[in-house]
């Protein structure tokens, strides 16, 4: 029997969207593709999510949205993060490795 992906945690999933823009541009698909390969195959993002997170994402200044071509020759929205949005990556970075430890300590039996 497959294994049910786990639930995103709260917020996980901006981090993880910024984390895939850090080095290119990418339309949605793409990120979704991304953050699906980083993960080794654990992590999927469905369309349900992944628009309104890009959407909200934008209207916080982290990314900005551009027309383009994709590589199938259809237009598409193309992501990309802007300066604030590097300085929340490197935020949310440093938290989530705190927030994990944290976790990691609990389980340990620390």
């Amino acid at each position: 029997m497959a294994k049910e992906p786990p639930d995103l945690l709260q917020g996980t999933l901006d981090l993880l969207i910024l984390k895939s823009l850090q080095h290119e541009p990418m339309h949605g698909f793409g990120i979704s593709v991304r953050i699906r390969q980083m993960s080794d195959e654990v992590l999927q993002v469905e369309q349900g999510s992944l628009y309104p997170a890009l959407y909200r994402l934008e209207d916080q200044g982290w990314i900005k949205a551009e027309w383009g071509v994709s590589d199938n020759n259809r237009k598409a929205k193309f992501y990309s993060l802007t300066a604030a949005g590097r300085r929340q990556l490197d935020a949310e970075t440093a938290n989530w490795n705190q927030v994990s430890a944290a976790i990691n300590l609990v389980l340990k039996g620390a």
